[in-house]
């Protein structure tokens, strides 16, 4: 099952209300104890009241140490404590000695201690604990009781069952969650709200996306864009416009391999049609089907070798490779042509690193001196020089040829524009655009002494492209 798609709004809403959440549940809690306290505080105050009640009512028996406590303290008594029919009260009188002296003689016995600082101005403690299997809250008063002949100190022990507590607490509990459920529902509300409306810019740009034409690549409008999204609309419109130059190329490219091919297709009918005929003769004719097919081969390849120029700028950062070891072995490739054409060939190389496909860097290197070869008169110089300056690597090729005039200089690197001696009008195209691809310069010069001078800057492997 393919993984769930993530959404952003769920995102928002998650990250948004979950913290708010917990936030509302920690407070929850607190204002609930917060409560208890207060309730315990005022129930207290009750159990004290109860407990003073009853030591008001104790006498002293006897003297010294036969002095002894009387209680006579009715159930009754306690009735106009109770709050209601729901909790019950017990109590407790121990004497001097710790003796029981009235009330419910299975009440536990305290065994703690007056705090040093109570909340009340009485000898009092308060505690929990359980009776007849129920929890209680205890006070105990320590009440002194003084007669005609003797004195001392009673003991008080007051229970009242959690009934009408917990009842308050749940009371509490229920109104403080109603609450905040309410403030939550409204920070759920005003959320989704916020939420829908920052979303809106992204739901409105997919709608635009949606209904654009299958062909329409222009760029998207950026200045009315939240800020936050407008990185996201640049990326977009970055990868547009390369898709728009991609789509650009494929096109020119279509056409002008229409274009280039349909003449030597025509001249090799052309040509059929008369050797069919015996208009010339077949020696000839085969001869000139011939060149035809040569130029129309080279025309095809080089053709290719653009539309891999391309595919190679697509594909992002080259490898390193080492420049003068593939200028060596293009010039032994055409060692055949250099002797046919009886050149006066130099080459001289150096180490010389730079980011770029080995294809690349040969079939740049291939053309130049190629176009040096065609247009060199035969025994003229030609040299072939690659070093390092600096942060580049140089590669200049040097023929012995006529040179080019002003209006040749300004259309050589147009595709199909050839020189004088012909060509596909495809090499200084395809030259250029390597150039261009792996961030460098490449140079036509005229020499003063005669000649032409092609010179190519890469920056080195470890310098970033211009």
């Amino acid at each position: 099952m393919a993984a769930r798609r993530r959404s952003l709004r769920r995102q928002l809403l998650l990250g948004i209300l979950l913290p708010v959440l917990l936030l509302v549940g920690i407070n929850t809690a607190s204002l609930y104890r917060q409560a208890l306290r207060a309730a315990d505080t005022a129930y207290d105050r009750t159990l004290l009241a109860s407990a003073k009640s009853i030591g008001e009512q104790l006498a002293v028996e006897g003297s010294g140490d036969a002095a002894r406590l009387l209680a006579n303290v009715p159930y009754s008594a306690l009735e106009a404590f109770e709050a209601d029919n729901r909790s019950r009260l017990y109590y407790k009188v121990s004497g001097f000695r710790g003796e029981m002296v009235s009330g419910f003689a299975d009440l536990p016995s305290w065994r703690g201690s007056i705090p040093a600082k109570g909340p009340y101005a009485a000898l009092v403690d308060f505690y929990d604990d359980r009776f007849h299997d129920e929890p209680v809250r205890v006070a105990v008063l320590l009440q002194p009781v003084a007669g005609t002949e003797g004195r001392g100190m009673a003991t008080v022990q007051v229970a009242e069952t959690l009934e009408l507590r917990q009842t308050l607490a749940r009371q509490i509990l229920v109104d403080t969650l109603w609450r905040q459920a309410a403030l939550l529902a409204v920070l759920t509300t005003v959320v989704l709200v916020v939420v829908q409306v920052a979303t809106r810019p992204v739901r409105e740009l997919s709608e635009r996306l949606r209904n654009r034409a299958e062909n329409d690549l222009a760029p998207i409008e950026v200045a009315s864009a939240p800020r936050e999204l407008q990185p996201l609309l640049d990326a977009t419109n970055q990868v547009m416009g390369r898709l728009a130059q991609l789509l650009d190329h494929q096109k020119r490219f279509v056409r002008d391999t229409a274009h280039q091919l349909r003449t030597p297709l025509a001249v090799l009918k052309a040509q059929l049609q008369s050797a069919r005929r015996g208009d010339v003769a077949p020696a000839q004719a085969l001869e000139e089907v011939g060149h035809t097919v040569e130029r129309a081969t080279e025309l095809a390849n080089q053709m290719l070798a653009l539309a891999k120029v391309e595919q190679l700028r697509q594909q992002g950062d080259a490898p390193r490779s080492d420049w003068a070891p593939i200028a060596r072995n293009v010039a032994l490739d055409l060692g055949a042509l250099i002797a046919e054409g009886q050149l006066d060939f130099e080459i001289e190389t150096e180490p010389a690193e730079v980011r770029g496909h080995e294809w690349a860097l040969r079939e740049l290197t291939r053309n130049l001196l190629h176009n040096a070869i065609r247009h060199g008169p035969p025994g003229s110089r030609l040299a072939l020089r690659l070093q390092v300056q600096g942060s580049e690597a140089v590669l200049t090729v040097a023929d012995g040829g006529p040179g080019l005039s002003e209006e040749q200089r300004a259309r050589l690197f147009q595709p199909f524009a050839a020189g004088v001696r012909g060509g596909t009008g495809l090499g200084l195209a395809i030259c250029q655009e390597i150039v261009r691809t792996l961030g460098g310069t490449i140079a036509l010069t005229n020499r003063a002494e005669g000649g032409l001078d092609a010179t190519v800057r890469l920056p080195l492997a470890q310098n970033p492209p211009r």
